[in-house]
């Protein structure tokens, strides 16, 4: 259950964040909205790690370097989801981009990558999606 509170918690504040991100970037710009969110975000990441860090960064040696690329991730995250919503509106970027999540996730599952365990595919799995890209579609029809 926790799991779900979590999920839906990053979920909501994910579709918040790319509405406030691109409201700012349309005052000072896409790069500088993206440099202020993430020095933000690390100044509150120090903040709880100097008060609530569970783990040590004398460890980072058995760390697959493949993996830190994910800190990237972020910035071009910030940055397409404000080039996205303000090309598309909020609610079929984020469509998009959940479905995108969905595909990628269920691959990640699959096949058992980055060291996740494997899943069994079943027919639900790639019905869901699927029915989740028609209700995009059905979404972004104009009558």
């Amino acid at each position: 259950m926790l799991g779900i509170i979590y999920a839906t918690v990053a979920g909501i504040l994910v579709s918040l964040q790319v509405v406030f991100n691109n409201q700012v970037s349309e005052k000072i710009g896409i790069w500088e909205t993206t440099t202020i969110v993430h020095l933000l975000g690390l100044t509150l990441s120090a903040s709880l790690l100097f008060f609530a860090g569970d783990g040590s960064f004398s460890r980072m040696g058995e760390v697959n370097k493949l993996y830190l690329v994910g800190g990237f991730f972020g910035a071009i995250i910030v940055f397409s989801s404000m080039k996205a919503m303000s090309m598309l509106g909020a609610a079929y970027s984020m469509s998009i981009m959940l479905v995108a999540q969905l595909v990628i996730a269920l691959l990640i599952d699959i096949f058992g990558l980055f060291g996740t365990e494997k899943i069994h595919l079943d027919i639900t799995k790639p019905l869901g999606v699927v029915v989740m890209i028609i209700g995009i579609i059905i979404f972004k029809c104009r009558g």
